[in-house]
């Protein structure tokens, strides 16, 4: 079987607790470089986690010509660079939720992709999970008959210290939470927004901590979201919901976003309830495996720059309602 050979600029969290083990389990993903800011914690990854090659700057990784795909997990306001870079080098990139601080940023980095004939797509692990995709089609169906309201949720704890309290480096929680709220608005909702209202709760370092947003689509359907850093520091928790309700009843999950193994969600309808178990392999693997088919197979992204570039203006308009900008 080809495989892709894959390069990670950084050592985040992220990389370390889910793309790495996600891309372990591909079959067709060959883990060749990892690149850090010191050269010492990039031989420490690649001894940990079975890297071909270790380097000590993101830049010396774009230039190895071996490497085929790019994974991106550099805080948010150094996406735009770093993204570009790895288009101009060649490389296919695979960039970690949010792409982009606002729309504008996010069209240039697709023009530069369709420019350099390469793939980028934005890591939303999520979207290419079973129960998305078991969500998507009971709504399709008709089941609960036409979509009237969407409800969505994803709390977190506070932090003590992240690039996420910080607005120079793109932090807050619309950013940070609200982004997969929006992207799964826009996959159970064909239609273009007809109006956004939002506020928020602000830090004493100018970033949201606490957000709400209603949105009205052009077909009528309605939504809100909650979301933000506000549990307590002590309680190693998370909060999350997804209503959708419909003129012929109603979906509830209470699965965490990213979630894998066994997750459950109900329907309400007039016969009674249906309960869905679904069995969710590991997104992160999923998505390592789309964006290798695209390289390998020419597939399209799942996660369309239209996608993208929509979601971006979506989040445009919250961020401008609650102050952010």
């Amino acid at each position: 079987m080809s495989k892709v050979k894959w390069g990670i600029l950084g050592t985040a969290n992220i990389a370390k607790n889910c793309m790495i083990p996600g891309m372990k389990k591909s079959e067709n993903c060959d883990m060749y470089a990892i690149a850090g800011r010191s050269l010492e914690k990039a031989e420490k990854f690649k001894n940990e986690y079975g890297f071909t090659k270790a380097y000590g700057s993101y830049q010396e990784l774009l230039d190895d010509k071996e490497v085929q795909a790019v994974y991106i997990p550099l805080p948010n306001h150094i996406h735009l660079e770093w993204v570009e870079k790895a288009l101009k080098a060649g490389k296919h990139v695979l960039c970690e939720k949010p792409l982009a601080l606002n729309a504008e940023e996010a069209e240039r980095m697709y023009a530069t992709a369709k420019e350099c004939g390469v793939n980028l797509m934005e890591a939303y692990a999520y979207l290419h999970s079973e129960y998305v995709e078991s969500l998507k089609n009971d709504v399709k169906s008709g089941i609960i008959g036409n979509v009237d309201y969407i409800e969505s949720a994803f709390v977190t704890q506070g932090y003590d210290e992240d690039f996420r309290l910080y607005k120079e480096y793109g932090g807050g929680a619309f950013y940070d939470l609200g982004c997969y709220c929006t992207t799964m608005f826009l996959s159970l909702i064909d239609s273009d927004v007809d109006f956004v209202k939002a506020v928020a709760e602000f830090s004493d370092r100018d970033v949201d901590f606490n957000t709400s947003a209603i949105f009205k689509f052009k077909n009528g359907t309605r939504a809100s979201l909650n979301v933000g850093m506000i549990l307590d520091q002590t309680s190693n928790s998370r909060f999350d919901r997804l209503y959708i309700h419909g003129s012929n009843g109603c979906i509830k999950s209470d699965v965490e976003y990213n979630q894998s193994g066994d997750v459950e969600y109900r329907i309400f309808t007039k016969d009674g309830i249906v309960n869905r178990k679904i069995t969710v392999s590991d997104n992160y693997s999923l998505e390592v495996n789309q964006v290798n088919s695209c390289i390998l197979n020419g597939e399209t992204p799942d996660i369309t720059p239209e996608f993208s570039i929509k979601n971006a203006k979506l989040m445009d308009q919250v961020l401008s309602e609650i102050g952010y900008y």
